[in-house]
């Protein structure tokens, strides 16, 4: 059997009306692919398409979040590179194979990722109207992260291959071998900002990150979030509280601590404006409380690697 260059992996959760897209754009590209679902316990039809259409897959009893099983299907195989797929994603062709040249370029890149497009929009990806969902992870100068570009018609600044802050988990294509170093995502997150810990972790570790427009995925975005979650807006709101503190407690400077109080007490008068508080101010409770543990591996990081290397990064883009 001839060896894999990259392994595909995606997670799936009540994916079945998006799943047929995602699999058929994997079978135009013009490379021979290592493909694994694995289905965090789909109450829908997911499971009988799987087997239909023979792809490997494994099928857990329960949902065990974006992290852990992105983690487990990367445990399943050996390619070299790993492509990170949400289930709501659509390749252009040609896109994986531009993702491989553009991480074999540098031998300390980690990862990079393709333009997002956003898919409800149904413009055309060569229309320079088409709506980016991301070009690239950033973050502001108090430690939050935020997609490049999101809401912006392609066309503009973001055309040209760049090194960015981190990629984007919903598409990106990972080298095993930092992967593996850093012990893939970090599963107590579960869901969001399991992709922003990576970047950061792989930044401290001196990888880098980078964009790559020529390589195009188009992605709906919370598509089976919305469809499987219980209140999907609240708890989206609880998670991303919670796991955007305990990130920033893995790097960010004591001297960014009032900044940070500031935004996470203004973030609390916005929630409570769009009727989330409660679920708000719960994740912030949770990640307090696991601060302790995430100084822990803040302590584990300095002395593995550097900690400036991912706070230059901070309020670039």
């Amino acid at each position: 059997m001839v060896a894999r260059k990259v392994a595909v992996v995606i997670p799936s959760w009540n994916s079945a009306s998006l799943l047929p897209g995602c699999l058929d754009s994997l079978a135009l590209q013009d490379m021979d692919l290592d493909l694994l679902v694995v289905d965090n316990g789909s109450a829908d039809t997911t499971p009988d398409l799987l087997r239909d259409r023979a792809i490997d897959h494994v099928l857990l009893e329960r949902n065990t979040g974006f992290a852990a099983a992105i983690n487990l299907a990367v445990s399943r195989t050996s390619a070299p590179m790993v492509l990170a797929l949400n289930a709501d994603t659509v390749l252009e062709p040609g896109a994986v194979k531009r993702l491989v040249a553009a991480l074999e370029a540098e031998p300390r890149r980690g990862g990079v990722q393709p333009r997002l497009v956003q898919l409800e929009t149904g413009v055309p990806a060569d229309s320079e109207s088409a709506l980016l969902y991301s070009a690239g992870q950033a973050l502001t100068a108090d430690g939050r992260a935020f997609e490049l570009g999101a809401g912006c018609e392609q066309g503009g600044r973001y055309q040209g291959q760049r090194e960015v802050f981190g990629v984007c988990g919903a598409a990106c294509l990972l080298r095993r071998e930092m992967f593996e170093e850093l012990g893939g995502y970090d599963e107590s997150y579960f869901s969001f900002y399991e992709d922003v810990d990576l970047n950061v972790r792989g930044r401290i570790l001196g990888w880098s990150f980078a964009y790559e427009p020529a390589a195009v995925v188009w992605h709906v975005g919370n598509a089976s979030w919305r469809a499987g979650a219980p209140r999907p807006s609240a708890w989206n709101a609880r998670l991303v509280a919670r796991n955007r503190i305990v990130t920033q407690a893995k790097f960010m400077p004591v001297t960014a601590l009032p900044r940070i109080a500031m935004v996470e007490f203004g973030a609390l008068g916005r929630a409570a404006a769009e009727g989330r508080l409660r679920a708000t101010a719960r994740g912030k409770y949770e990640g307090l409380a696991r601060v302790p543990g995430s100084l822990r591996k803040r302590r584990r990081l300095r002395r593995e690697g550097d900690l400036d290397r991912a706070r230059k990064w901070l309020g670039r883009g």
